[in-house]
């Protein structure tokens, strides 16, 4: 028996309905020599710190950083995960042959990988690669299934992705939180959600520091075209006024006159980026709702693997494209121009070097069923005439650049003009009314003469400066995929795509967190970074959490293993060095300014209390030598004060691997230090016997 895994249960149905196992039992799919199950995405995550000792349960100083020796995975505390994991168990057990049919991306690998091994499976395994779920795709990927082997690099890089974080996030979150988020807040850091976070912190802070100014521009109509001053904008009202009586005692003269042929080349494929900017500059839907709406078109078949980052085609799809164009009726009106001649295959949609495990997002031969929602239909419509649009002949235009002069001041103006409108007549039923700014460039103008002269209207513009426009989703997920550089050209974006921080399909997710951490906030379409995230930014000097190019180069040293480029222990080597530098330096560094200001006033606090008393027989008459307002109790596994919701003080019964007893403890707590102890076996620097002592910031140290 041949046992197929699946993400989804719905993807699950439709392998099955194809392989012919049409029986269904508890947990999976039966017949015809297969069992098709299914996972409900993730079933594993990686084990978290108390799982790998119950003192790492408690946020405490002295125990970072947590590097375990060797990452394990465990199932998702959950019911109905747990049932379902025991499915496949049985049926990894009974099986002679496993065929992973995850999603075909790194996290669906990982999804995958990681439920085999909790299971322990020993079975070979094959991977089922596909691009579609239609049912001709799914034909094609188990006619050509690989083994398992050959994408073992990219569970590498999902797996290193995976550590990487856990590692960052569990480490930092709880060193800035211990040191620096006192008793009220959880300061949460990402390996990429922090960097995002710091873009948007920068630019609030560049919008929040803007002086508006205001300046004047001399402007004149000739043969009622705008011409605009060639000079700086002038500062002041009266300057301008000058200028514009100079204006009017010349008169005005075309120095040169030049029009150019150009081109204008049609628009990508959709990635997913790209597809989530659009969807939010057109419908201002957010980057999460996108992929939702993506992820149900392509579960419903309509639409190709979403989760991209390549805006090209490979060579061998060439021969299927006339198919789709053929299918998709709804617009027949722009497809058959097309279909009249073969379709051109230009090196800038059909590359093979520029496509890695997908294509771009293109529909399928499926055409959309009526049952869609609004907001599905609208994202279709979005890919539909993106791919339309590629198999266009380019726009067209006339560029024409006028240079004049006034006396002595240069003017010059240009237009623009469409002779040919090749890929923009597939937009032409959406396009927008232009803008003054779009009038002004577009504007017509007439065959001009050099040396040509005559009268003209002189006229002053008054304007203000504008601050930096505030990120929307569409804005930030383009600075995301480019590592915060401003790039607007398509070409040189795609290149930078190997170092954009997070992947095209966790953007979205991040975004999302950084609202229900409450670090930004949405008004209207724009993003604002909160008190609460600006001051979380400002704790952080390390500007290895908050570049946005350091995350970079970690991106693309996690796309080098995927290629086998890179070792994936070296990845984890790097960022367990930098995690115990990163600890040192905020304990050591700008923490200890903190911690010493925080001993002054408790011996301040001393010299005007009675000293402790030496020995007590209970805890019950012990009082808390942190708050010293209220006694100690003793629970399971520490010694702490009984006011603990708003007292943090708390000391484990064991430390660095020794049970310490009661009179050890109260040794510590009261006098600040222990006798000699023997013993210890998890000491970070291997310490095996010493002295413990309490410091007066209650952090136990061993010397």
């Amino acid at each position: 028996m041949k046992l197929c895994i699946a993400e989804k249960p719905s993807v699950a149905r439709d392998i099955a309905k194809v392989l012919g196992a049409t029986t269904p039992k508890q947990g999976y799919m039966e017949g015809n020599g297969y069992c098709v199950t299914w996972t409900f995405g993730h079933l594993c995550t990686l084990k978290e710190p108390h799982d790998y000792g119950p003192e790492l349960k408690s946020w405490n100083l002295i125990f970072l950083p947590i590097i375990p020796k060797n990452f394990g995975i465990k199932l998702i505390p959950n019911k109905g995960v747990e049932n379902q994991f025991k499915v496949i168990e049985r049926l990894i057990e009974e099986c002679d042959e496993v065929i992973n049919c995850g999603d075909a991306g790194q996290e669906g690998e990982l999804i995958q990988r990681w439920v085999l091994q909790k299971a322990k499976c020993n079975k070979p395994v094959h991977r089922l690669w596909i691009s579609s779920l239609t049912e001709e795709a799914i034909k094609e990927g188990f006619a050509s299934l690989k083994p398992a082997e050959d994408y073992k690099n990219l569970y590498l890089a999902g797996n290193a992705r995976a550590i990487g974080d856990w590692l960052l996030g569990i480490n930092a979150t709880r060193l800035f939180t211990k040191k620096f988020g006192g008793n009220k807040a959880v300061l949460s850091i990402g390996r990429v959600q922090t960097p995002t976070l710091a873009m948007l912190v920068q630019r609030q802070k560049e919008i929040d520091v803007f002086t508006v100014e205001e300046y004047w521009e001399l402007k004149t109509k000739y043969r009622e075209v705008i011409f605009n001053a060639a000079i700086d904008r002038l500062k002041t009202l009266d300057r301008a006024e000058k200028g514009l009586e100079y204006l009017k005692q010349n008169p005005f003269e075309i120095v040169s006159f030049e029009i150019k042929e150009g081109k204008e080349r049609n628009p990508r494929l959709f990635d997913l980026t790209g597809l989530q900017v659009e969807a939010n500059k057109k419908y201002g839907y957010s980057a999460e709702s996108t992929l939702n709406y993506i992820q149900s078109l392509y579960e419903k078949k309509h639409v190709t693997y979403p989760r991209v980052d390549t805006t090209y085609l490979s060579e061998s799809l060439y021969p299927k494209v006339g198919g789709i164009l053929q299918s998709m009726a709804f617009y027949q009106e722009l497809v058959a121009p097309l279909l009249e001649q073969p379709v051109p295959k230009s090196k800038a949609v059909f590359d093979d070097t520029k496509v890695t495990d997908h294509h771009a997002i293109i529909p399928t031969e499926v055409p959309p069923s009526r049952n869609l929602s609004k907001e599905e239909k609208l994202i279709y419509d979005l890919v539909a005439k993106r791919f339309i649009s590629v198999f266009y002949p380019e726009c067209k235009i006339s560029n024409t650049l006028v240079e004049a002069k006034v006396g002595t001041i240069p003017f010059k103006t240009s237009g623009k003009q469409i002779l040919e409108p090749g890929w923009r007549i597939v937009y032409d039923k959406e396009a927008k009314e232009p803008s003054e700014k779009d009038k002004e460039e577009e504007q017509s103008i007439p065959e001009f003469t050099v040396g040509e002269t005559g009268p003209h209207e002189p006229m002053i513009h008054q304007g203000k400066t504008s601050p930096p426009k505030p990120y929307t989703e569409a804005t930030l997920l383009r600075a995301m995929e480019t590592a915060g550089k401003q790039v607007e050209d398509e070409e040189l974006r795609e290149l930078l795509k190997n170092n954009g921080i997070g992947r095209p399909s966790t953007r979205a997710n991040i975004i999302e967190t950084l609202f229900k951490r409450k670090y930004i906030e949405k008004k209207r379409k724009n993003l604002y970074a909160t008190q609460t995230g600006i001051q979380l930014i400002d704790t952080i000097e390390d500007e290895l959490l908050k570049s946005p190019e350091l995350t970079g180069e970690w991106e693309l040293k996690l796309r080098k293993i995927e290629k086998g480029e890179y070792e994936a222990n070296q990845f984890k080597e790097e960022l367990i060095r930098m995690v115990t530098e990163l600890t040192r330096k905020v304990v050591d560094g700008k923490g200890k300014m903190i911690i010493l200001q925080e001993e002054s006033e408790v011996k301040e606090k001393k010299k005007r209390e009675p000293a402790p008393k030496k020995e007590l027989q209970s805890w019950e008459e012990t009082k808390c030598p942190k708050c010293k307002g209220h006694h100690l109790i003793k629970g399971k596994t520490a010694v702490g004060c009984s006011d603990f919701k708003n007292c943090s003080f708390k000391i484990p019964f064991e430390i660095f691997g020794k049970k310490l007893s009661d009179k050890q403890l109260l040794d510590l707590i009261l006098k600040g230090k222990s006798s000699k102890l023997k013993g210890f076996s998890t000491h970070p620097d291997a310490l095996t016997e010493g002295v413990l002592l309490l410091s007066d910031d209650f952090i136990v140290q061993l010397n």
